[in-house]
């Protein structure tokens, strides 16, 4: 078995811009909490709707994510380095520095594996991982290039700061055994942020900020084809949302380490209702489409962890029946519908739809920052009920009362 890695060393060219939902990892790694390069367990989640100048947040800590552990920062470069040195202990041959060019096929049409350059790697089964725009799967034409409405670009910073100041500014539960401190041992808390609104200049999408052990990962994420139709830049979304007054405070006096850029996917369920298979091939991860926006989490880790465990049952039933047909390879699919995997992304099916709706970053943001300075700026003058404050509010956003209604049943409907 072998694993082919485009990047000089594994990690290098990948970028993430969410949290690690953990628990499957510990499901494949058992020491995973201990012994992987984590950053940070993630026990506060912030969902803030950004405005030019106001912000709403919802604050929301509970030391049930602790223990259990439910999710934790990571940095790519360091995890993945410790995945591949998990792989080549249980024997698969690491191959970095290679770019794959083409499949190889059987005359049948089967994939039978790779070439790369002027070499060719035979193989039973091609599994690829090759990212949102999977080339492989389109050579094995089973997909096309992905419509811009399926796709997002993220845009990422890394600020580093030291531990200490983290756990303080962010207002963290220092636990007993922090894990960049104490070898083997689990890490100290951490905050996830998710931002809507002003974050993206009302491009749907998002920003998002958390705390890793000595460094801020700090971003937004983008949606390709809004992006485009408003014409506006990433790159000064990204600098306008590090520059919001809500956000300065977090990284004052931290230095700006990395930076970078990654196309990512945007619409899962419908990428993941494509084909994911062909003879001799499959897709996993983000090449299939398997992450999941609801608007307070982004997944994607956990999912392409999931279905690489369905990946790899089915090439073992299939090499153990000596059997890669287009039939064998279809038992992918089933694997993934009979796990939470598949439950999970049936459950989402409807949250993109939901999250094209612009009311959410333009207009909603404001109008929960209006009702809230009604209540709280005691001006002198008689108070109106709340009932008449939050319709005022909504009025002044321009949007009408039944549009808002029609919006919640949909977010009823999504969720």
């Amino acid at each position: 078995m072998a694993l082919i890695e485009r990047g000089q060393t594994p990690g290098e060219k990948n970028l993430s811009g969410g949290i690690f939902y953990s628990r499957i990892m510990e499901q494949i790694f058992p020491n995973f909490l201990t012994a992987a390069p984590i950053e940070r367990k993630i026990t506060r989640n912030i969902i803030s709707f950004l405005n030019n100048d106001s912000h709403v947040n919802i604050d929301y800590w509970d030391n049930r994510l602790a223990d259990p552990v439910n999710a934790v920062s990571v940095l790519r470069g360091k995890l993945d380095a410790w995945l591949a040195d998990q792989a080549e202990a249980a024997g698969v041959m690491l191959m970095p520095g290679v770019k794959v060019d083409q499949l190889l096929h059987t005359e049948a049409g089967e994939v039978c594996g790779i070439i790369a350059g002027e070499e060719e790697l035979t193989a039973n089964i091609v599994i690829a991982a090759d990212g949102v725009n999977s080339f492989l799967a389109q050579e094995a034409g089973i997909r096309e290039k992905q419509p811009d409405q399926n796709l997002a670009v993220g845009v990422k910073s890394v600020y580093k700061l030291p531990a200490e100041k983290i756990t303080e500014r962010f207002n963290l539960g220092r636990n007993t055994h922090d894990g960049a401190d104490t070898p083997n041992s689990i890490p100290a808390d951490g905050a996830a942020f998710a931002f809507v609104g002003d974050a993206t200049q009302g491009v749907a999408g998002g920003g998002f900020l958390y705390t890793n052990h000595d460094t801020i990962s700090v971003g937004v994420v983008l949606r390709l084809d809004d992006l485009q139709a408003k014409g506006l830049s990433s790159a000064e979304i990204h600098d306008h949302f590090l520059n919001h007054p809500a956000i300065i405070p977090y990284l004052k006096d931290a230095q700006p380490i990395e930076y970078g850029c990654h196309l990512t996917i945007e619409n899962g369920p419908a990428m993941v209702a494509q084909p994911i298979s062909a003879p001799g091939f499959l897709i996993i991860g983000d090449a299939a489409g398997f992450t999941i926006n609801n608007g307070f989490t982004i997944r994607g880790m956990d999912l392409a962890a999931q279905s690489a465990l369905c990946a790899a049952k089915t090439a073992d039933n299939a090499l153990t029946a000596n059997n890669f047909s287009a039939a064998a390879m279809s038992q992918y699919r089933a694997e993934i519908s009979a796990s939470w995997l598949g439950a999970d992304l049936d459950h989402a099916r409807h949250l993109p739809e939901f999250l094209e709706n612009p009311r959410i970053f333009e207009n909603y943001g404001q109008m929960l920052a209006d009702t809230l300075y009604g209540i709280y700026n005691i001006d002198l003058q008689p108070r109106k009920p709340l009932r008449k404050i939050a319709f005022t509010a909504l009025q002044n956003t321009g949007v009408k009362l039944t549009q808002a209604a029609r919006d919640g049943i949909a977010a009823l409907r999504a969720f």
